[in-house]
C-alpha cells in the first residue's frame, strides 16, 4: 500500500506543486538579486548600459532556446500590439532602474507590489470587465497601502517617485495587454521584452557613457544571466501548479528587497514601507483569490523581466 502511495496521481500532483512553490521562490529570489545587483551598478554606470548590456546576456543564454523555437518567431499574432508591449516593457525595466538610482530598493519593489490592484482597476475602466464592490474595497484599500508606502509629503512628489509610481502603472498596463496576447508563446514575449530592453539601452547607453572593466562586465552579464534564468523558473512553475498556488509566493520579493537592501546598500525600511508592503500584499492575494474564485487568474504579476 505504502508503494502505491508514492506512485499515485495525488502524490505526484502534490510533488508538482511543491516543485512549482520551490522554483516560484528561486525565482522571486533571482529576480531580487538582479534588482539589487542592478541597483549597484547603475551607482556607477548609467541605466543604458545596465539595460543593454544585461538584454544582451539574457539573449545569450535563451538563444538555444529562441534556435530551436525559431519557426514560433515567424508567426506572430498582432504585430502593433506586440510592439507596443515590447514598448511598454522597456519602459518599465528603465523606470524601475532609474527609480532605485535615487530611492531604497524596498520603496521601488513596493510601488510594483501594487501591480495587481493597479490591473484590476484598469480592468474596469479600460476593459469595461466587471469589478464588484469586494473588489473594489480590495482596491481602494491597495490604494490605502500605496500611500501609506509613499508616505505622503514633499517627498512623495519628487521625480524619482513618480518616475517608481510610473513604472508601475506602466507595468499594470503591460499585464493588461499580456492579456490580449495570452495565445503568443512564453518563449517569444520574453525574447521580445529582452530585445526590447537592450534596443532602448543601446539608444540610452551613449549618454552618460563609462566604459567599464572586466569585473564590471562580468556582473552586467550575471545580471542578465540571472534575469533570464528566473524567467525560465518562473514559466516552468506556472506549468507544474496551478497559479492559484504559486503566485502569492511572488510577495516574497518584498522580503528580499529589504534583506539587499540592508545588507548591500545600508538601507533601513521605514515603518511606514513595511505597513504599507503589508497592507498592499492582504489586499494583491485577496483581490488574486478572487479571480480564481471567478475562473480568471489573469492578475498574475510577474516580475520585471
Amino acid at each position: 500500500m505504502s508503494l502505491f502511495a508514492k506512485i499515485s496521481p495525488d502524490n505526484d500532483a502534490r510533488s508538482a506543486r511543491l516543485a512549482g512553490i520551490g522554483l516560484m521562490l528561486l525565482s522571486v529570489f533571482m529576480f531580487s538579486f538582479g534588482d539589487a545587483l542592478g541597483k549597484f551598478l547603475v551607482a556607477t554606470y548609467s541605466v543604458g548600459q545596465l539595460l543593454c548590456l544585461r538584454g544582451c546576456a539574457a539573449l545569450v543564454v535563451l538563444s538555444p532556446a529562441i534556435w530551436r523555437s525559431r519557426r514560433k518567431f515567424a508567426r506572430i499574432e498582432r504585430p502593433c500590439l506586440q510592439l507596443f508591449r515590447v514598448t511598454l516593457s522597456a519602459l518599465e525595466v528603465a523606470a524601475f532602474f532609474l527609480a532605485t538610482v535615487y530611492l531604497p530598493l524596498a520603496d521601488v519593489v513596493t510601488c510594483y507590489l501594487a501591480c495587481p490592484i493597479f490591473v484590476t482597476a484598469l480592468s474596469a475602466v479600460v476593459l469595461r470587465e466587471h469589478v464588484g464592490w469586494r473588489r473594489w474595497s480590495a482596491i481602494l484599500v491597495g490604494f490605502l497601502g500605496v500611500l501609506i508606502a509613499l508616505r505622503p509629503s514633499a517627498q512623495t512628489v519628487s521625480l524619482p517617485a513618480l518616475i517608481a509610481l510610473g513604472g508601475s502603472l506602466s507595468f499594470s498596463v503591460l499585464m493588461l495587454v499580456t492579456r490580449s496576447l495570452r495565445t503568443t508563446p512564453d518563449l517569444v514575449m520574453a525574447t521580445s521584452q529582452f530585445v526590447g530592453t537592450c534596443a532602448l539601452g543601446a539608444v540610452m547607453a551613449p549618454f552618460g557613457w563609462v566604459t567599464p572593466g572586466a569585473g564590471s562586465l562580468v556582473l552586467f552579464a550575471a545580471a542578465g544571466c540571472i534575469s533570464a534564468s528566473a524567467l525560465l523558473c518562473v514559466n516552468r512553475s506556472l506549468k507544474l501548479a496551478p497559479a492559484s498556488v504559486v503566485a502569492p509566493y511572488q510577495y516574497s520579493m518584498i522580503i528580499w528587497a529589504m534583506m539587499f537592501g540592508r545588507i548591500v546598500f545600508g538601507d533601513v525600511p521605514s515603518g511606514n514601507t513595511i505597513v504599507g508592503a503589508a497592507v498592499i500584499i492582504g489586499a494583491g492575494i485577496y483581490i488574486f483569490l478572487r479571480e480564481c474564485d471567478l475562473g480568471r487568474g489573469e492578475t498574475v504579476v510577474n516580475p520585471p523581466a
